[in-house]
């Protein structure tokens, strides 16, 4: 936001409190490229910070909870999955029956999504997982995207035991098959996500499986908090997670480090079905309705308020979802027909851990920006503490009844070269410091007699020096005596010449 011109006292008081405050498809990654082996694995999860998962995993680790990962397979010899991969199934002669390998030389896309939702950690050189004690079920359809049986992977993998399913993949010619398979995989009580598609693959909009309703569609964002230019967008959007240059587990044949950096709604996906698995162990009473709720009732609402088509209902928040108290649904807030989906930014009070309501700015900006907002606010409200008080003095000095200033001289007091000589009478009414209006008879100084820069100036009232006294309502008698032009040493002393004020400049 704009602001006009401020004055430089207020300017001033609000530096000061602002200074106060700061020291109290077959897959939709895109871009992979190995990780450089002068990198760490933990150093490139940059999204582990800003979506607080350090802090989530305190109060949950996915334990008890299994995700299904319908993609290309999933290499089980990766060390960082090595006990965290069940035996799955493989729809693809590609791919190993139990599903856990993956034939995916370019990307190991498959393998990447394990590996973000459940990988073991164990050091700064292992990727750790959004939930490390969930077990991952590999459901391998293969690469050959024109004839995988992603609604195929889905019905297995609810008849198997999924609690949530992640399907980080798109197929827009199987929209009635991919339907009725999620229809099927909710009735068992699963949670389906699904990533929205990438711009650079043609997806412009977002894609079944993400777009049918009662799916949690995911969008990407940047390291910004901004949305990822290259995610989908559309009405059908629900949650948002960061999508932006994050690190994945791959096989040795397509990483000889074992590890990809890419970009994609892909990522985010697995991001968000690890986030459900951390709230399926914490709450294991809850069904998927309202584990889903949850979700969207907690999601920090970047965006315009309320759910809109690039960040859905927001960005998802782990801790918040994990500890918030949230009323509960009994339908699918995301189908058509259920209760009255709840507003993301909506509080329900209860013992929170986390403060619900974040400061946030417009579409795009990121968490230094937000600060920064946060600081402007508390700025905003300094300077507005000033201008009523300030108003409310020269309300006060306008009904005073007129007499000496009240920052001039006490009665009976003259500062050297204001008072008369000694020997002579007072003179009449109050003696007129500097800055007071010139004795009738005299022209009267351009402007309204406040030094440069103070009073009116087309802008507002600027507010007075603070030692520059208000004139009084109406200008006192002349000074009978003019001032000497010096400090007049009293009788009997020698003059001595007046040494300069401190700070003054010697000549």
């Amino acid at each position: 936001m704009r602001t006009a011109k401020h004055r430089r006292p207020l300017l001033s008081s609000a530096a000061a409190v602002l200074a106060l405050v700061v020291a109290a498809g077959s897959g939709l990654v895109v871009g992979s490229v190995p990780a450089h082996a002068a990198d760490t694995v933990r150093g490139l999860q940059w999204y582990l910070e800003p979506l607080k998962i350090p802090q989530a995993q305190k109060v949950s680790r996915g334990k008890g909870v299994v995700v299904a990962v319908v993609d290309s397979g999933v290499y089980v010899g990766h060390p960082d999955l090595k006990g965290q991969v069940l035996r799955g199934k493989g729809f693809s002669a590609d791919v190993a029956a139990d599903g856990r390998s993956d034939p995916d030389a370019e990307k190991g896309h498959g393998t990447g999504m394990a590996g973000i939702i459940a990988g073991r950690g164990g050091g700064v050189m292992h990727e750790l997982g959004i939930a490390p004690d969930a077990r991952i079920l590999p459901v391998g359809i293969g690469t050959d995207t024109r004839n995988a049986d992603i609604a195929g992977g889905i019905r297995w993998a609810a008849d198997h035991g999924a609690d949530v399913i992640n399907v980080s993949m798109a197929d827009n010619s199987r929209r009635r098959e991919l339907a009725e398979a999620v229809r099927y995989a909710l009735s068992k009580d699963a949670v389906v996500v699904a990533a929205s598609g990438n711009v650079e693959q043609g997806m412009v909009t977002v894609q079944p499986p993400a777009s049918i309703p009662g799916v949690i569609a995911v969008a990407g964002t940047d390291r910004a908090g901004g949305p990822w230019v290259g995610s989908a967008a559309g009405p059908e959007m629900v949650l948002a997670a960061p999508g932006e240059r994050i690190i994945t587990t791959a096989p040795p044949s397509v990483s000889p480090n074992g590890y990809l950096v890419a970009d994609g709604t892909s990522s985010a996906t697995a991001i968000i079905s690890g986030v459900a698995a951390l709230v399926r162990s914490r709450y294991p009473d809850l069904d998927a309705p309202n584990v889903v709720n949850r979700l969207i009732r907690t999601a920090r609402d970047d965006g315009p308020t309320g759910r809109d088509p690039q960040f859905g209902f927001g960005v998802v928040d782990p801790l918040a979802a994990l500890t918030r108290s949230v009323p509960p649904v009994s339908a699918n807030p995301l189908l058509e027909g259920a209760a009255a989906t709840p507003s993301a930014s909506s509080t329900s009070g209860g013992n929170d851990d986390e403060p619900m309501v974040t400061f946030g700015l417009a579409k795009g900006a990121g968490r230094v920006a937000g600060t920064g907002f946060c600081l402007l606010v508390v700025a905003a409200l300094v300077v507005l503490l000033v201008l009523l008080t300030r108003r409310n003095v020269r309300r006060r000095a306008a009904t005073r009844a007129p007499g000496p200033p009240p920052f001039g001289p006490p009665p009976g007091h003259h500062p050297p070269g204001f008072g008369p000589p000694p020997g002579y009478p007072p003179p009449p009414g109050p003696v007129q410091p500097p800055g007071y209006p010139p004795p009738p008879g005299y022209p009267q100084p351009p402007g309204n007699g406040q030094p440069p820069g103070f009073g009116p100036t087309g802008h507002g009232l600027a507010p007075q020096h603070p030692y520059q006294p208000r004139p009084l309502g109406q200008p006192t008698a002349p000074h009978p005596y003019a001032p000497p032009s010096g400090p007049v040493p009293p009788p009997g002393d020698t003059a001595k010449p007046v040494p300069p004020p401190p700070g003054a400049e010697q000549g």
